[in-house]
C-alpha cells in the first residue's frame, strides 16, 4: 500500500515562496518539475483556485498515483511523463513561453525509496536497478558489472564522495569476475567489508555513499539538473520564482552556482554606473539556503539534509 498522504518536505515554505506571483496573476501556471506523489502540487491547487499546475516526472508510477490523487482538480492539473531537463519543451507543448512559478524537489522520491523492489535501498534485498524511469536506460547492475574499474572509482569519488572508492571497486571487480552482481544486499555487504572496521562504526550505513553514486550515474541526475536550471530561469515571468530543494551537496552546489551567475551584473567592475542592458535580471529571494525546522526533522527524518533556495526574475 503506497502512502500518498505523507507531508511533503518544507511544503508550507515552498508554497509561501511561490505565492506572490501566483496571487498577482489572472491565470497563473506553475510547473512542478518533480511531481512525485503530488503533495506540493495538491497544496498549490488547494490554496489557489485559479492556478494550473503542470507536473513533470520521469517515473510513470508516480504520474499514475499523483494523477489519481489530483483527479478532483480536473483540467487544472496536467501531468507529463518526462525527465525535468525537458522542462522548456514541456512548457511549450502546453502553450506556455512564461510561467508564474517553478518548483524542483531534487533527488530520489519517497515512492522510490519505500518500494524495495526498485533497488534504491541498501536495507532490503532486491534487483540492483535504481532507474527512476523503469522504461529507460541502463540499470545500476549494468554499471557495476560493465564499467571499467577506473570509471567506477571516478563515479564513487565524484558522486558519492567516497574516500574508500578504490578499495570498494577492487572488491566489486573481484566479485563480478565470479558472477555478475544483481543484488542490493550483496553489493551493500561487499561495500561494508571493503571499508575499514574503524570507519564503519560511525556515519551511518557504509553503503550509503556508494548507492548514492550509482543512483546518480544510473539516472544522470546531475546532468539533468545542469540542463534544467537554465531552462527554468528562462521560463520565469517577471516576479515569478524558481524554488529548489536539494538533498545533498552535489545538487545544491550546482543550483547555488547557477543562482549566483544569474544574479550577478554583467557591468564591468569599477564603472560608476550600472549599464542597464547588463544588469542582472534575477535576484535571490533570501541569501544562502534555508533548512527545515527542528520540528519537521523530528516528524520526518528525510527532511534533515534538505537545503532550500529561491530566486526571482526582476526584469524581462
Amino acid at each position: 500500500m503506497i502512502n500518498t498522504q505523507h507531508v511533503s518536505v518544507m511544503r508550507d515554505e515552498c508554497i509561501n515562496l511561490l505565492s506572490p506571483a501566483i496571487s498577482s496573476h489572472t491565470n497563473p501556471v506553475v510547473i512542478d518539475a518533480t511531481l512525485g506523489l503530488g503533495g506540493h502540487t495538491e497544496s498549490l491547487l488547494n490554496k489557489f483556485p485559479h492556478v494550473v499546475v503542470i507536473g513533470i516526472d520521469r517515473d510513470m508510477q508516480a504520474i499514475e498515483i499523483a494523477s489519481e490523487r489530483l483527479s478532483q482538480f480536473g483540467e487544472r492539473f496536467i501531468s507529463h511523463h518526462s525527465v525535468f531537463d525537458q522542462i522548456a519543451n514541456v512548457a511549450k507543448l502546453h502553450g506556455h513561453s512564461r510561467v508564474q512559478g517553478i518548483l524542483f524537489d531534487l533527488g530520489v522520491s519517497s515512492l522510490q525509496l519505500d518500494q524495495s523492489e526498485r533497488g534504491f535501498s541498501y536495507a532490503h534485498d532486491a534487483e540492483l536497478d535504481m532507474r527512476m524511469d523503469k522504461s529507460q536506460g541502463k540499470t545500476a547492475a549494468d554499471i557495476v558489472n560493465s564499467y571499467a574499474p577506473g570509471e567506477l572509482v571516478r563515479i564513487l569519488r565524484t558522486y558519492g564522495e567516497e574516500k574508500f572508492a578504490t578499495r570498494i571497486v577492487e572488491s566489486i571487480v573481484k566479485e563480478r569476475e565470479k558472477a555478475p552482481l544483481h543484488s542490493t544486499t550483496h553489493l551493500a555487504t561487499l561495500v561494508k567489508n571493503a571499508i575499514p572496521a574503524a570507519t564503519r562504526r560511525t556515519g551511518g550505513n557504509p553503503a550509503k555513499r556508494t548507492f548514492q553514486a550509482l543512483r546518480i550515474e544510473t539516472n544522470d541526475e546531475l546532468g539533468a539538473i545542469t540542463r534544467a536550471i537554465p531552462q527554468a530561469l528562462e521560463l520565469l515571468d517577471v516576479h515569478a520564482r524558481l524554488v529548489v530543494m536539494s538533498f545533498q551537496s552535489l545538487e545544491d552546489r550546482i543550483v547555488k552556482n547557477y543562482f549566483q551567475g544569474a544574479t550577478t551584473s554583467g557591468t564591468p567592475q569599477g564603472l560608476p554606473v550600472e549599464i542597464a542592458e547588463l544588469a542582472a535580471k534575477f535576484a535571490l529571494v533570501f541569501n544562502g539556503s534555508q533548512s527545515p525546522s527542528e520540528k519537521e526533522v523530528q516528524e520526518n527524518s528525510r527532511a534533515a539534509s534538505v537545503r532550500l533556495r529561491a530566486i526571482e526574475r526582476v526584469a524581462a
